[in-house]
């Protein structure tokens, strides 16, 4: 209406000026009733201009008196609104700090002012009975949210949290499967699943897990790739021992999949190697531990290198390891193994060059035991003897090269692979079950094999060596030599 107001006005001071530029004022006669009124044609025109405004008011004047309880109506429900919002908000802010009593009246006040959404008054109440500690009455609220289509997700997810607290494993998981049925995109649901599939060793479903969330889009490509190798490893680790002759070959043919998928996997990597070369396939075992050293060097990949051939002498060894470490020069694993080279070797002046490069790294036991071994080897005994002392109180390294009993690498078992597969999966990081456990490590298994007998005893263990018992340290320090151990 201003607009058209504005329009009108420009246009009568345009007619006036256009008149008042021609010299003729014009003249302008209403006739009306036996009346007569005579004017200029630019007053008639300003008197029509004003009367038509006038009129306008009037009207505009009479519709805002008549739209008035209709105004009055999207006012009430437009402070209803922002009231049942900051209601709802409140609400889910007391079940976030864990105020259930009053998360609970604030749902109920919900009920009533929060009628235009009723979902999330619903999922409101049941939050808050959880915060409340009314299980029965959260289970209740979920159990309704299952009756409309666009809450059953929610519904589902609740009633698994619940029947998860209450230690009902196969309940949640039923809940967990409908849910998978229902979305495509229902990520917990298939988290859920995978779990239970993983708690139960249930490597192949988990594998099929795996593919169907990759289909759907559910978890992207790199990492169902991280988790179909690290499931694959460990469908290999329980069908080694499987007293069926063909579960062997389908554990080698496993594990070198997963190789192939995540050469950074040491787990499948080592026990590829290892499987291979128990096949008589050598060189190809050599050639997934360089290949998987040039990817992601890792400690046991050279101990599972060093164990392919036991008919060698030190020297040759040691050329076969600075082959392997040749191929990635610079990672911090291959400068350890440039020292390792040499002490397998016998060149103690070599092995002091080579741990040069380390003196920047973070001290750690196994740094720590690795100095000690060169300078011993060198003749150095106080430096060996203060590197000991330096990793008697350095943290360890989850290296997971720590061998059990038997000899074998990576001795899990299902529930640290189960583990393993989500956090290699989720992550691309490596766990060290057996090192949580505070099992077997490095610090007490031998890492040098027999044929290395001619290296001086300390050099027999590339951890940390212990002292006697009795040894007290003066002012100035004087330790005691290390406890010697036997030979092989």
């Amino acid at each position: 209406m201003i607009r058209a107001g504005v329009v009108l006005i420009l246009m009568t001071a345009i007619a006036v000026g256009a008149l008042a530029l021609s010299g003729d004022p014009g003249r302008a006669s209403v006739v009306w009733l036996g009346w007569r009124a005579d004017s200029t044609a630019a007053a008639a025109i300003l008197i029509a201009l004003v009367f038509g405004l006038l009129a306008a008011v009037v009207w505009r004047t009479i519709l805002w008196v008549l739209d008035a309880p209709r105004r009055a109506d999207r006012l009430r429900a437009e402070a209803r609104r922002r009231q049942a919002n900051d209601v709802l908000a409140r609400g889910f802010m007391a079940v976030a700090a864990g105020d259930g009593s009053e998360a609970l009246r604030l749902s109920k006040k919900a009920g009533e002012v929060a009628a235009d959404a009723p979902g999330l008054v619903r999922v409101l109440a049941a939050q808050a009975a959880e915060a409340a500690g009314d299980i029965a009455q959260a289970q209740a609220a979920y159990t309704a949210m299952l009756s409309f289509p666009d809450m059953r997700l929610a519904g589902h997810k609740g009633l698994m949290q619940i029947a998860l607290a209450q230690g009902a494993r196969e309940t949640a998981l039923r809940h967990a499967q409908e849910a998978y049925g229902e979305a495509r995109t229902a990520r917990w649901a298939w988290r859920a699943i995978l779990e239970s599939r993983l708690d139960a060793a249930d490597w192949d479903g988990a594998l099929a897990l795996v593919k169907s969330a990759l289909d759907r889009k559910i978890v992207p490509p790199v990492v169902a790739e991280r988790a179909r190798a690290a499931l694959l490893a460990a469908s290999a680790a329980q069908l080694e021992h499987a007293p069926d002759p063909r579960a062997r070959a389908i554990a080698q043919d496993h594990v070198v999949e997963a190789a192939r998928l995540q050469p950074g996997f040491a787990p499948g990597v080592v026990m590829a190697a290892r499987l291979l070369a128990d096949d008589g396939k050598a060189g190809r075992a050599a050639a997934v531990l360089e290949n998987a050293w040039r990817a992601a060097p890792h400690p046991a990949l050279w101990l599972a290198y060093r164990d392919l051939k036991t008919d060698e002498t030190p020297r040759a060894r040691a050329q076969r390891l600075g082959q392997l470490a040749a191929v990635n020069p610079t990672h911090r694993e291959s400068l350890l193994l440039y020292v390792e080279q040499a002490l397998v070797a016998g060149d103690a002046p070599a092995a002091r060059e080579a741990a040069k490069a380390l003196e920047g790294e973070p001290v750690t036991a196994r740094i720590a035991g690795l100095m000690a071994r060169a300078a011993y080897a060198a003749g150095a005994v106080d430096e060996a003897r203060m590197w000991l002392a330096k990793g008697m109180n350095a943290p360890p390294e989850p290296d997971w090269s720590d061998l059990d009993p038997e000899g074998r690498a990576f001795a899990y078992h299902a529930q640290d692979w189960a583990r393993l597969a989500i956090a290699f999966a989720e992550t691309g990081q490596l766990l060290h079950p057996r090192l949580e456990r505070r099992e077997r490590s490095l610090r007490e298994l031998p890492d040098l094999p027999i044929a290395y007998a001619d290296v001086p005893p300390m050099l027999d263990d590339p951890g940390l060596y212990p002292v006697d018992e009795g040894y007290q340290e003066p002012d100035p320090p004087a330790p005691t030599a290390p406890r010697r151990r036997p030979r092989a």
